[in-house]
């Protein structure tokens, strides 16, 4: 039997994490790197945020330095971390990520190297080579198994949508059940808050594009608060949708969600599903130490980086500082 992990364990960690939220990208230096004269003046001031200097970099460039900042971080906390789940959750991303390019880039004969991402648990050139070996052996076992039954549904139907279905439930219950190993309630919960969330976002989307429900029942992955199939039920009414996540972190955006199905916006309905993840986060302050801290730690990173890239992909485009001020997330680091 594992040694049973405690909060105590994680002491030194969160005191180091908790020190390093103070040095990242706030909402004073996104402003200073709005108000920067140039895009170059602009980029340096990250370096201050532990970031390489891209002050020459093209867009290219840009991502190439955003992902390896995400990879280190990765990599350096999985190193000390008393459970490497709170940092595989988030690596598991990009696993599936580079799954889903694999899947479309070998049926399509064509190389999806360049997409790849070096963010995820298995590098991409050994996932390239046991995809491309048939040495499927080599990788985890549940990838295995999604990257087989994503190839064969692509294979037997031409359609890459319903692949991508596939995986994205497979990535799902891989995170559920890594949550569940941890044995972390709030991880659990963050998990399952995530695919509230993207079962939401389902819902709205297959209604405002006509779609069916049987469509919407593929697309629905299960394993969240809400029962999928329940889910599928309340979106035929607004009221039904806004009753099953009442009294959740997802009560705002399933009101918003309610009226963009009615031809609403749904930029304010997208941005209250990514808020209702950082509701949910926040309260990981209230713990001044434990697998919350460093789940939140990474979760700003990774609203860090997409701000990081928003301005300086914007201010390289010439985009004016107040039009990219609107697409930011409220991050509050």
């Amino acid at each position: 039997m594992s040694k049973k992990i405690k909060d105590t364990d994680y002491l030194m960690l969160s005191s180091m994490l908790r020190a390093r939220e103070a040095g990242m990208l706030s909402r004073d230096r996104m402003d200073r790197m709005l108000a920067a004269p140039s895009f170059a003046e602009s980029a340096k001031l990250l370096v201050d945020c532990g970031y390489e200097d891209m002050s020459a970099a093209d867009a290219t460039g840009i991502d190439a330095a955003l992902s390896r900042r995400r990879a280190a971080v990765f990599e350096e906390l999985a190193g000390m971390v008393p459970q490497r789940e709170a940092v595989d959750i988030f690596r598991l991303k990009y696993d599936y990520h580079n799954l889903k390019v694999l899947v479309k880039s070998a049926a399509a004969g064509v190389d999806g190297g360049r997409l790849l991402s070096g963010c995820g648990r298995v590098p991409p050139e050994a996932l390239s080579a046991a995809v491309s070996d048939g040495n499927l052996g080599d990788l985890p076992a549940d990838m295995a198994a999604a990257y087989s039954e994503a190839a064969s549904v692509l294979n037997r139907t031409g359609n890459p949508q319903l692949a991508d279905f596939g995986l994205d439930a497979a990535y799902f219950a891989e995170a559920l059940a890594m949550a569940g190993r941890s044995g972390s309630a709030f991880l659990k919960g963050y998990v399952q808050l995530l695919i509230d969330s993207a079962n939401l976002r389902t819902v709205v989307r297959t209604v405002r594009m006509g779609k069916d429900r049987d469509f919407m029942a593929t697309a629905l992955v299960e394993g969240g608060s809400a029962d999928a199939s329940r889910l599928a039920q309340a979106a035929v009414s607004g009221d039904g949708l806004t009753a099953m996540f009442h009294a959740t972190p997802l009560a705002a955006a399933a009101a918003l969600g309610a009226e963009a199905m009615k031809g609403g916006a749904l930029t304010d309905f997208e941005l209250a599903c990514d808020n209702a993840a950082s509701a949910y986060l926040s309260a990981a302050k209230m713990k001044p130490f434990g697998i919350e801290a460093v789940v939140e730690y990474i979760s700003l990173l990774e609203l860090e980086i997409t701000a990081a890239r928003m301005i300086l992909t914007g201010r390289l485009a010439g985009i004016e500082p107040e039009v990219i001020r609107e697409r930011l997330r409220d991050i509050d680091a």
